[in-house]
Parts: structure tokens; sequence; C-alpha cells
């Protein structure tokens, strides 16, 4: 849920001003109104202090200067490139390049050439060597004597350097010990500068928030007086009046208008937290929109389960989110996300639980798993796992559909009316009675087999109410002829975008069979290496398949659990919920 919030308009002397900002940030519930972002840009004091944030924000993640860091590269690239040498003329063998030198004073040419197994000539030279396909040669033509010329043939010239394999190995063990003073520099450098670096930041972006703040501030009566708006929640309200009353300022509280840019807080129980980075990656709701996170929250758990389908899978989620959350197992794009990994685990369990699958195994099927624990299972829905010609999962996935919109459009139908009133949300409500109020009065009929006059007169009575709010009434004082014509349109938008809308579910049922499938091939692979007659080497080779298999397809429905499930919260959802979530999340002013 979003905490209400109270406007405040302070007015304060200019001479009391910079301690009453002091008090405001001392006390740190007021997120302040600032001007708009083009405004400040041109202030070149704001500009050269986000620039000196930026650059200690990039010193903090790198974790030393640059002159230091590029010492170390410089040191390991030329550790590559000369091990790289050494690769290049192992090949030749030892030798020493002082005596290749002597013999070339003495007259003596050597030249180096490699070309492929099957195009060497042994009138070409000398064979030193014959790798990876390739024959490495040594032409060797004395004073006065014409090397023969191969510039036409398919021997390719190679250059050995001036050092041998023991001079490069020499080199080598000199450049390690660059690259751990290199390091051992960076690391004293750290120990010495680092907290400060933090301290600096930090101080930074107070100095930012302050500069912000003056910048906002509207000088009034010549300068004379400074006045300036913000917002506070209101189980803050107390203690801002409290302050405000002891330093003796004028101020004005009021509830936020609609024009305002009201920052919002959420406010939810511990499960709900857990899921409102989602909505944050969409957008936050504006302050007079519902917080979606509580449906949000339920239905991606439920999403994410249904396509994960293995409590199995569930299990491994558990203990992985488990280790997260005590920082056990340290993964940076993962760093704070242990809960909510634990909860989807927890959801995977229960739904794969009752698909019937665990590892891949359908134990629903299997003989060895309790008769008394398969009965509350989804394959015991319908007859024999389906519902007429369709699998239960499908038919479920549906359903779930279904409902995850009627509620959407539900809110949409509260939140409209909340923000604009009952008469400009009538074609709103039409829509709410005539596709819930059908689809309910149908689950009636087939329940309580209502009798068909009954049945008839009850959905001419939805169908007309509907019509009223939806052709005539859904735009209040327009002509009436055009609100029939866009009556018109916006049934054929509804009627096929709804009809997308039920259908894209089906990924649930999709990416939940695929994953299971999958893991299920796994297991016949692993069977098949396993034999009839096992031993130590086909256990080896089972378990290094089932275990590679299942790690890999966990991986890859984890990511579809994980993207779908979001598009038909943020696609879907949102669109039938009328969802904007343009709202701006409550920062206060504050150390």
């Amino acid at each position: 849920m979003i905490t209400p919030m109270k406007k405040y308009t302070f007015l304060v002397f200019h001479r009391d001003y910079e301690g009453f900002l002091t008090q405001l940030r001392d006390l740190g519930v007021v997120d302040i109104t600032t001007k708009a972002a083009g405004l400040l840009e041109e202030n070149e004091q704001l500009q050269a202090a986000l620039q000196h944030e930026d650059e200690l924000r990039h010193l903090l993640a790198q974790g030393a200067p640059d002159q230091l860091l590029q010492e170390r590269d410089n040191v390991a690239q030329r550790i590559a490139d000369t091990k790289q040498t050494m690769q290049q003329i192992a090949v030749w063998g030892s030798f020493d390049a002082k005596r290749i030198q002597l013999l070339q004073e003495a007259g003596y040419t050597l030249r180096f050439f490699s070309c492929a197994d099957s195009a060497f000539q042994e009138e070409w030279g000398i064979a030193v060597a014959k790798e990876g396909g390739r024959t490495y040669f040594v032409q060797v033509t004395g004073a006065g004597e014409e090397a023969q010329d191969l510039t036409e043939t398919a021997a390719m010239p190679v250059e050995i350097g001036e050092k041998d394999a023991t001079l490069l190995a020499t080199e080598i063990e000199h450049l390690n010990g660059l690259l751990v003073a290199a390091n051992a520099r960076i690391e004293a450098w750290q120990k010495a500068n680092l907290d400060d670096v933090r301290k600096q930041l930090t101080e930074a972006r107070q100095h930012i928030d302050w500069t912000r703040v003056q910048l906002s501030t509207d000088r009034l009566a010549e300068g004379a007086l400074c006045l300036i708006e913000g917002f506070c929640p209101i189980d803050k309200e107390s203690d801002l009046n409290a302050m405000l009353d002891r330093a003796q300022v004028y101020y004005e509280e009021t509830d936020p208008a609609a024009e305002d840019n009201t920052p919002i807080k959420l406010k939810n129980n511990w499960f709900v937290r857990l899921f409102e980075p989602l909505t944050g990656m969409y957008g936050w709701p504006n302050y007079n929109e519902f917080d979606p996170t509580p449906i949000l929250g339920p239905f991606f758990l439920l999403f994410f389960a249904l396509c994960i389908g293995d409590c199995g899978y569930g299990l491994m989620l558990i203990l992985i989110g488990y280790l997260i959350h005590k920082d056990k197992l340290k993964i940076e794009m993962f760093s704070g996300l242990g809960g909510i990994i634990m909860a989807l685990g927890v959801g995977s369990t229960i739904i794969g639980y009752l698909m019937g699958t665990f590892f891949g195994i359908d134990i629903y099927r299997a003989a060895w798993f309790p008769d008394g624990a398969k009965t509350i299972m989804f394959n015991n829905l319908g007859t024999d796992g389906k519902i007429g010609e369709y699998d239960v999962m499908m038919v479920l996935a549906l359903v779930i559909g279904v409902v995850h919109i009627c509620l959407a459009m539900v809110i949409k139908a509260l939140a409209y009316t909340r923000r604009n009133g009952f008469r400009a949300t009538a074609a709103t409500w039409g829509w709410l009675l005539l596709i819930v109020g059908g689809i309910a009065t149908a689950i009636l009929a087939m329940t309580f087999s209502l009798p068909t006059e009954t049945v008839k007169w009850i959905m001419i009575g939805i169908g007309g109410i509907s019509a009223l709010g939806i052709f005539i009434f859904n735009t209040p004082g327009r002509n009436p002829l055009i609100n029939i014509g866009a009556g018109l349109w916006d049934t054929y938008g509804m009627v096929t975008g709804l009809l997308g809308d039920v259908l894209s579910y089906i990924r649930l049922y999709a990416l939940g069979l695929a994953g299971g499938m999958l893991g299920m091939a796994f297991n016949q692979l692993g069977t098949m290496v396993l034999s009839d007659t096992p031993n130590v080497g086909t256990w080896i080779g089972f378990l290094l398949i089932v275990t590679f298999g299942h790690v890999l397809n966990l991986l890859m429905a984890c990511l579809g659990a994980f993207v779908h499930p979001l598009r038909l919260t943020f696609v879907e959802y949102f669109k039938n919920a009328g969802y904007e979530g343009s709202g701006k999340i409550y920062a206060p002013f504050k150390k």
C-alpha cells in the first residue's frame, strides 16, 4: 500500500534558512520538491559537484587510480605477449640465440619456415619439427650461396626473434615479480585510501542534495524570505511538526493535490516487500494509483512456479536462496535477493508437487510413490489429467489468465473511479459488468443448475446495463452519436485484445511442459548410459549426465520463469489494470 503524504510549504527568514535546512536534514523525513532537472543543469556549481561524484564513483568501482591499474595491466600484457612468443618458438626446440648470431657473422644465413605436412619438400631445408599438421624447417645457406626462392611455394616465413626459450623464461619470471609489486601497490593504496574515498563520496552526495535544495528555493521579498515545498509521510508528521514548532518556522500543511508530483512511500508486509523490486523495474505507482505489488507478488510467484513445474528444482532454489541470504554464496547479480529466491523456491516446490514432477521424474505414475500422496495432484482433476480433450494444466493456465485479467479490470474500475468519479468511468464499469458479470453468471449456472430462463434474463440485464455505459455514457456531455462510434471502436479493441491476452497465459503451461520433458530426457540419457549391468564407469557417466542436464535445465527454466511471468504482469495485467507507473519514490532530504 501507499503511505498517505502531507504537503508542506515552509517560509523562512533568509538569516535562519541555513540552520532550518540543517535541522530539516537532521530529521530526515521531508522529500523536498526540487526544480526541473533542466533548470538545475545550468548551475555550474552543481555540475562540478556531480562530476566530482562521478569521479569518486569511478574510483570506488575500480578500486584504485587509473595510473596504478594501467601499470598493472601493462605488465600483465607484457607477460601474455612473452608467453605467446614462447609458444611460437617452442616448436623449434632448445636453441641458443647467440650461436645463431655467431653463424650469421660467419657468413651463414638461417631462414625459418613452416608449411603443411603434405606440401613439404626435403630440398627446401632441414625439417626441425612437426606439429598441428604443419612442418617447421630451416633453410641454411653459406657465404656466396644463393638460397632457394620459396616465395611461390606453400612455405610461410617465421620470425623467431632474438631471444631463446631460456631468456624468455627469465623475462617472464622478472615480469611476474613486477606484477606482484604492482598488485602490492594497489592493495597498499586501497588500505590507505578506500575508506577515505567512501567518506568523500558520502560527503559529495550530501553536498549535491544540499545544493539541489538551495537551487530549488524561491527567494521572496527581495531575498528576505525563502520558500520551499516538500512532502512528509503521515507517520512522521508529528515529529516534523514538533521540530517546526520548536524552530518557530512558518509552515502550511495540506493534503497533496492531484497536480502535485507527490512522492510515494510503500508500506507492505515482509512477503510483499520481496516483490517491490519487480514493481520498480516497471515504474513506481503514482500517488493517486493503487500499489500493484500486493497483487503482483502472489501472481508472479504462482506464474514462476508453474513455469518451473518441478518440486526438485524448487528445493534447489530454496537452498540457493538460503545460501545467498546467509551470504554463504556470493553472486553479485543476486545480492540481496536471497529472500525472494527462497519464496519462489517454496512456491515451485508446492506447485511442482501438485504437478507430480521431481527432477524430471513423473512421481504421479511412479509405483514407489505413495498413492495417498497423489490424491491432491492436478492429474486427479478431470479424467486422467484431462478436461475434455485438453490437458488439465492448459485449462488451469487459461483459468488463471481469466482470473488475473478480471482482477485487473476490477482494480482499474476502482482506481479510475477514485481518481475521476463514477460518471467519467461508466464505460469501464460497463465492460467490468459485462465480462466479470457474464463469467460469474455462467459459473453460477453450471454450479447450481440455474434455469435457462433465469440465466437468459440475467444476461439480458447485464448486457443492457453494460451497453448503456459502453455506448451511451462513456463520455458524459458528448454527442450520443459520437459516444456510440467510440463505443464500437472500443468494443473492437477490447474483444481482440482480451482474446490475445488470455491466450498469452498458455505460455505458463508450455514452459512447465517443456522443462519437465527436458528433465525427463536427461534422466533417460543417464539411464541409457547406466545400462542394465551398471559398473563404476557407467555410474560416473550417469551422474555426470544427470547433474549437468538438470543444472542446465534449471538455469534455462529459471530464465523463462522470470521473463515470461514478468511479461504477463507488465503487459497483460498492467494494461488491463490501467496502471501507469510514472511515480517517483520517496527520497527524504537527510544525511
